[in-house]
């Protein structure tokens, strides 16, 4: 049996010349940045990391 593209880590190179997609801008994620203020009048920071939705998380659309 030969081994998948997954298993040896290899890629094709043809995918580097896709399109990347404009909304998360080839990241494949967005980030949202978020302040709240808790009770004790401290401000809590965060950012919160998603999978983009248009790309599926790969960072690239398909032509057409």
């Amino acid at each position: 049996m030969g081994a998948s593209i997954q298993d040896t880590g290899a890629f094709d190179a043809a995918a580097l010349n896709q399109a990347r997609c404009p909304d998360c801008g080839g990241t494949g994620e967005f980030r949202i940045d978020s302040e709240n203020i808790n009770e004790n009048i401290e401000v809590e920071k965060q950012t919160v990391i998603t999978p983009c939705d248009r790309c599926g998380g790969t960072g690239f659309i398909r032509a057409g």
